[in-house]
């Protein structure tokens, strides 16, 4: 159970259309059910109450099977929909002839950044939306991951690719969506400059991910890392190397704060 059903049935209290007992319940059947001991991963159950977001499946590392094994668990325990992140094309061909017909046809594949949905995307609930910038093509897969992981959380994106500072008016051209975005993740390989030049421009957090793209002088991204950590722009955070999922996961906690 995450938070969302939670509220659904603690309003369905409120109605009358079920009784606090039974409420109490299906609390505590969930309490019962914390993980789930696969032998080869112990899922948490739990987290979609404890956080507003359930366990999101890493699959690089991982066989195909154990990867069915998991989505299955997951959907038995009631998890309407999983996120599976560094999934190659490959893998996920073989995860889906592992999966029950059912569970199969409910898994789509996003080529790009490498990401598998189970269950569909959710309508965007958030207060505005993210925008995801992208200093170059070569930075697609992981601005796509960060794209995909934030509707996946249920925002809406606008996405701005190809916006380097080598043409720096090919970004200033998208000032008025810089403006009007609740937060920005700004993807950039190289010197990693886009970051900065945004957060000077925008009246929101802007989350930088540093990519691997680069010549060799680059250190597979560490050059970026280093600029995006010394961005003279306020409002700058900046997440790991190659790591859009924790840059969207990032802005879609922004994107849902609830005010006092």
């Amino acid at each position: 159970m995450d938070a969302s059903e939670l509220k659904a049935l603690t309003e369905q209290v409120a109605a009358g259309s079920i009784a606090p007992d039974d409420l109490v319940a299906r609390v505590r059947e969930d309490a019962a059910r914390l993980s789930a001991d696969l032998g080869y991963a112990n899922i948490d159950l739990q987290r979609g109450l404890r956080t507003g977001t359930s366990e999101v499946v890493y699959g690089a590392g991982k066989t195909a099977q154990q990867i069915a094994g998991i989505l299955t668990a997951m959907r038995e325990a009631g998890q309407a929909r999983t996120l599976v992140t560094r999934l190659d094309r490959e893998k996920h061909l073989a995860v889906h002839q592992a999966l029950a017909p059912e569970l199969a046809a409910d898994l789509v594949y996003y080529d790009e950044p490498g990401l598998a949905v189970l269950g569909g995307l959710p309508e965007a609930n958030g207060n505005g939306f993210v925008l995801v910038a992208a200093a170059g093509t070569s930075d697609l897969p992981v601005a796509e991951e960060a794209a995909v992981t934030l509707e996946f959380l249920g925002n809406r994106v606008e996405r701005v690719y190809d916006v380097g500072v080598a043409g720096i008016h090919r970004l200033l051209a998208h000032a008025d969506q810089i403006a009007r975005a609740q937060a920005i993740v700004a993807v950039a390989g190289m010197e990693g400059a886009l970051a900065s030049v945004i957060g000077g421009m925008a009246a929101c957090p802007v989350i930088a991910v540093p990519t691997s793209v680069g010549y060799g002088a680059s250190f597979g991204g560490m050059a970026a890392l280093l600029a995006m950590l010394n961005s003279c722009a306020s409002g700058v955070s900046v997440v790991n190397i190659d790591n859009g999922f924790g840059a969207g996961f990032q802005a879609s906690l922004i994107n849902h704060a609830r005010l006092a």
